[in-house]
């Protein structure tokens, strides 16, 4: 984890941050200031230190690397996605699941820098707050709030990635303390950033700022949506759980997110009057893909939640917009940008086909969703979701492409929001543990829910059918799971989803059975690969192996390049 060879730079970046007005590389710092305890007793005094610092998490998490492991680990291996243009071999091994330790995006190393970071201001702030009078105690309890959840977020990845990590909520600071660390169990880390985030909730802060409203006219600070909030704690809290298979905990918390979200609207309403672009669907506000009085020219949702980003239905995200300094990397260089329609992925074709002839298993020519994030070039399918800046389009009688008369405009820079949690993730989250707890009536309620989502991408010109569902738990689990697969496609879910089903299963059936069709070369041989549990996850990288003796190598991955370091 936070072997020795990362731990310098990591102590220098996070130094670095407070004592310049933004952050510059740790290879400048070093050549500034001396790493010994001068600069510490130099540091941390005043509040503007600790803010200083927690804004470098959040950059640290917008960093290229960083970013692109995000959504790389939760997307690439999922059957949503093939080889798209200029593929690199690194890239390519993972595609066609060929992945070694040697692979650069077995590197973890920058979220361990987010979560360093994050250590850091936990350990400080209080001290700051006993020095500074101006530096309230709710100020101080409110960034460790911010620190633990992105802490939070940063293991959250890890562990779904790799399984067990190396875990520490204490900060890498000076020499003294080791930070070789064997691997810690899946569950332990799971329950311990449970428990961390239950103590600091309340201290979080609910919103920023108020919604602004001139008139009629309205728009949402992005502070609320690209700063940890209560409802992203309360979000994080939800998947946590369902991850765990605490279905009642995970309920409560998506029903704070979307109570709190009817709350936002209301007051809303009360504020700025008629609102044309959102409305209540079975009782929960959601962005419509028409705006009242627009007729059928749909695109709204898209609009609002991708192309803007910072929408009302947004809980937490990375808003590029907000500056320049960093851009989304992963959207411009994997999905495509102004100069190259096709990036190093393309939609998977063989599951996407044929939507436009109403027989695609997945999605209906109703569905806005797969028009707003894919384009058909061809032969193939290019990835439109947040490349797009805007899109517009009608799904009435639809019998052609040229009939859905779609228009959409390409970002002319990478600042493409990456999303968090919205939502139609707490809709959906809540769905899943009710289907699982599956109580009297929860798989009705269940099953209106999943509706919901999907009526609102089809315009409200189409529903699903009951009666084709509730009538076992396995065809609502896979109506849970496609539902996700339409509303999330994209957004590095997938394979998270893919894994979550896994443990949950006992085996990897569904996991094999969903991403097959994306390999016409080896089939078979992958098929039998990736029944084992364990291959599921990633190797850890082999410059970590050498570093830290404590951890032992994925069994999946012991054998070849990985056998001299296996124990």
């Amino acid at each position: 984890m936070i072997t020795k060879s990362i731990k310098h730079n990591i102590i220098a970046c996070t130094l670095c941050c407070g004592v310049a007005a933004t952050l510059v590389g740790c290879s400048d710092f070093l050549d500034i200031l001396p790493m010994n305890d001068v600069v510490l007793e130099n540091y941390w005094k005043e509040k503007k230190d600790v803010t200083s610092v927690m804004n470098s998490c959040y950059e640290a998490l917008e960093d290229k690397d960083a970013l692109i492991r995000i959504g790389l680990w939760g997307e690439m291996r999922s059957d949503n996605v093939v080889a798209g243009a200029n593929v690199p071999n690194s890239v390519n091994e993972i595609l066609k699941e060929n992945i070694l330790s040697s692979n650069e995006f077995a590197d973890w190393s920058k979220l361990y820098v987010c979560i360093n970071r994050c250590n850091t201001i936990c350990h400080y702030a209080p001290i700051v707050q006993s020095i500074d009078p101006n530096y309230t105690e709710a100020e101080m309890r409110a960034n460790i709030a911010e620190a633990t959840t992105l802490r939070a977020l940063a293991y959250f990845y890890l562990i779904r990635a790799f399984r067990d990590v190396p875990y520490s909520t204490e900060p890498s600071i000076d020499d003294t303390q080791n930070y070789v660390l064997p691997a810690t169990k899946f569950d332990a880390v799971l329950d311990s950033l449970i428990g961390d985030l239950e103590r600091v909730k309340n201290d979080a802060v609910r919103r920023y700022q108020l919604d602004r409203v001139e008139g009629s006219y309205y728009s949402f600070p992005e502070e609320n949506t690209s700063r940890i909030t209560r409802l992203a704690v309360y979000a994080l809290l939800a998947d946590l759980y369902l991850w765990k298979g605490d279905w009642d905990n995970s309920i409560k918390y998506c029903d704070l997110v979307i109570e709190s979200k009817k709350e936002q609207f209301e007051e809303l309403k009360t504020r700025a009057g008629d609102i044309k672009e959102i409305d209540y669907i079975d009782d929960i506000p959601m962005i419509l893909e028409a705006p009242t009085g627009s007729g059928n020219t749909c695109g709204s949702t898209y609009n609002e939640i991708f192309g803007t980003g910072n929408s009302f239905e947004s809980i937490f995200e990375l808003y590029f917009s907000r500056t320049q300094s960093q851009q989304n990397s992963w959207v411009s260089s994997f999905y495509g940008n102004w100069n190259n329609d096709m990036g190093y992925l393309s939609a998977n074709a063989l599951m996407l086909g044929d939507v436009i002839k109403n027989t695609n298993k997945l999605f209906k020519k109703t569905d806005g969703r797969f028009w707003e994030s894919c384009n058909i070039s061809g032969s193939s399918i290019t990835i439109a979701k947040f490349v797009r800046s805007s899109v517009s389009y009608t799904t009435k009688n639809v019998n052609a492409e040229k009939d859905l008369n779609l228009k959409s405009d390409i970002r002319s820079v990478s600042n493409a929001p990456w999303i968090f949690y919205r939502l139609s993730d707490m809709i959906l989250i809540k769905a899943e543990a009710l289907i699982e707890r599956n109580q009297e009536g929860d798989v009705a309620e269940a099953f209106k829910l999943i509706n919901t989502v999907y009526k609102r991408a089809s315009n409200l010109s189409s529903s699903l059918k009951e009666a084709d569902y509730i009538t076992s738990m396995q065809s609502m689990q896979n109506l849970l799971m496609e539902e996700r697969q339409r509303e999330f496609i994209f957004e590095g879910k997938r394979w998270f989803d893919l894994v979550r089903r896994s443990r949950r299963d006992g085996n990897t059936m569904f996991l094999v059975s969903a991403v097959q069709n994306k390999f016409e070369e080896n089939g078979n041989a992958i098929r039998i690969k990736l029944t084992d549990p364990n291959i599921i996850y990633w190797p850890y990288s082999k410059k970590e192996l050498k570093l830290n003796p404590l951890l032992q190598q994925n069994p999946a991955y012991s054998n070849g390049e990985d056998s001299q370091f296996s124990k």
